[in-house]
């Protein structure tokens, strides 16, 4: 029996690229909060999963909400714009009730 040689042509190499973070400043009025993340309209898309770094301010909140999310939704066109869907993630318990009070003021 013979062995054959492992293939490290594919998956097995290191990767050459740098994962980029994409960091925003949005105020509330840019956005449509929901319980676990926000929608927004961006002039340029965001690939789906990209991590994203978030400073959300309002003026019900005082200072601002900061987060880190994930894209998990990208539609739209060069015209009129892409909603970009985040999931935010790691929100302590602090930050998550903040968001939450958030979402329900900017429902009624």
């Amino acid at each position: 029996m013979t062995t054959s040689k492992l293939d490290t042509a594919g998956p097995f190499l290191p990767s050459s690229l740098d994962a980029e973070l994409t960091r925003l400043h949005l105020s509330e009025s840019e956005v449509v909060i929901r319980k676990n993340g926000v929608e927004f309209l961006s002039p340029s898309p965001l690939p789906l999963w990209a991590e994203v770094t978030m400073d959300l301010r309002s003026p019900i909140a005082g200072r601002p909400l900061q987060g880190t999310g994930v894209v998990v939704d990208c539609t739209g066109n060069p015209n009129s714009g892409y909603v970009i869907s985040l999931l935010l993630l790691d929100l302590s318990a602090q930050a998550q009730q903040r968001l939450q009070r958030l979402a329900l003021a900017s429902a009624s």
